[in-house]
């Protein structure tokens, strides 16, 4: 504590899309969380496929910015870069209070950013997530390691970028009994239905979509229905306290649809849209991911191609809809800058 302001020593997993506009958003707001919130967040190592950089006196956030737009790792850092060093090492050695996950996902091992959740957790660090894989693979694991060393974990950014999803179900909803809930949980399926609704065809709608940053290179995780079943499993653990994993999710993605199907349910006026449903049931809450022909008038058929949402049906607290516009990464990272704030305003 420094003249009433708190400082925060933060370790940042991946410097890709996410991390880069989370690194971008400390200098913005920095007098407003100092004013706000008497806390400085200081960024003592960032790690990436190349290495890690790595100071305990901070490092400046522009330069770790834009050495990524120059192609380069954190390992070409000045004087701080460890080329080779890995996220793990970093999260083992650093001195820290958080960690945040903006690592990329892989749903077959969560590696590697599941080890570096785990380390820092037994560390007994804070932890905020944008990496959704480990909470699919180890969600009650990482609950339950958070709760026996007594710190934070927060993974809202994890479910629809920067809609609070999580926060919704699992904070103001926790009173409530939540007797479905569904959502458009994808931003590139909900574009590329959006752009084919229009005419153009998968491929071109795809291109589209790819050429302004809001589909990956290999999209198969996106329109095959993954990414939103894995949105869906970290809900349904969270906000719904079910335990479930992607086994327990029906899935099916957006491929089988044409301009011709769309345009058609358009005529009789409905709208595809890529949904991820949990409906509760006498035996718990199934789980489905899917396109569905909406009527127009459904809150989630009223989306366009570059938003998100999310419907809560309850039993005391009526019907919640909640909406993002996303046309960059930055609500994500704001989401993750949102669960910091949350973590240090309880702590």
């Amino acid at each position: 504590m420094t003249g009433g302001v708190r400082q925060v020593r933060v370790l940042l997993l991946g410097a890709g899309n996410v991390g880069r506009h989370f690194l971008g958003l400390l200098p913005a707001t920095r007098e407003r969380l100092k004013s706000r919130l008497g806390l400085a967040l200081v960024p003592v190592g960032v790690a990436d496929r190349s290495g890690a950089a790595l100071s305990p006196e901070g490092l400046d956030p522009q330069r770790v910015v834009e050495l990524k737009l120059k192609g380069l790792g954190m390992g070409a850092y000045p004087r701080w870069g460890q080329p080779g060093m890995s996220a793990l090492e970093m999260v083992q050695e650093a001195g820290a209070d958080l960690v945040l996950d903006a690592s990329p996902g892989n749903l077959e091992s969560g590696q590697p950013g599941l080890g570096c959740v785990e380390a820092a957790l037994d560390r007994g660090l804070h932890v905020v997530m944008a990496n959704k894989a480990p909470l699919v693979l180890a969600f009650p694991r990482l609950v339950a390691l958070a709760r026996e060393r007594g710190v934070r974990l927060r993974y809202d950014a994890t479910v629809a970028g920067g809609l609070p999803a999580v926060n919704l179900g699992e904070r103001d909803l926790a009173a409530a009994r939540i007797e479905r809930l569904e959502g458009v949980l994808n931003l590139t399926s909900n574009l590329i239905l959006a752009r084919m609704a229009e005419g153009l065809s998968y491929d071109e709608a795809l291109a589209q979509a790819q050429a302004a940053g809001q589909a990956e290179t290999d999209p198969r995780l996106d329109v095959e229905g993954w990414d939103a079943a894995s949105k869906l499993v970290i809900l349904a653990n969270g906000a719904l306290g079910q335990p479930a994993t992607l086994a327990d999710v029906a899935v099916e993605g957006i491929l089988g649809l044409t301009p011709d199907v769309l345009r058609a349910a358009l005529d009789r006026g409905r709208r595809y849209k890529a949904i991820a449903v949990a409906e509760r049931g006498p035996d718990g809450y199934s789980l489905r991911v899917g396109p569905v022909a909406l009527e127009a008038g459904h809150p989630l058929a009223r989306l366009d191609g570059d938003q998100m949402a999310i419907v809560f049906e309850t039993d005391i607290s009526g019907v919640i809809a909640a909406t993002v516009v996303e046309r960059s990464p930055m609500p994500t990272a704001s989401a993750m800058l949102r669960d910091v704030v949350e973590i240090y305003r309880e702590d």
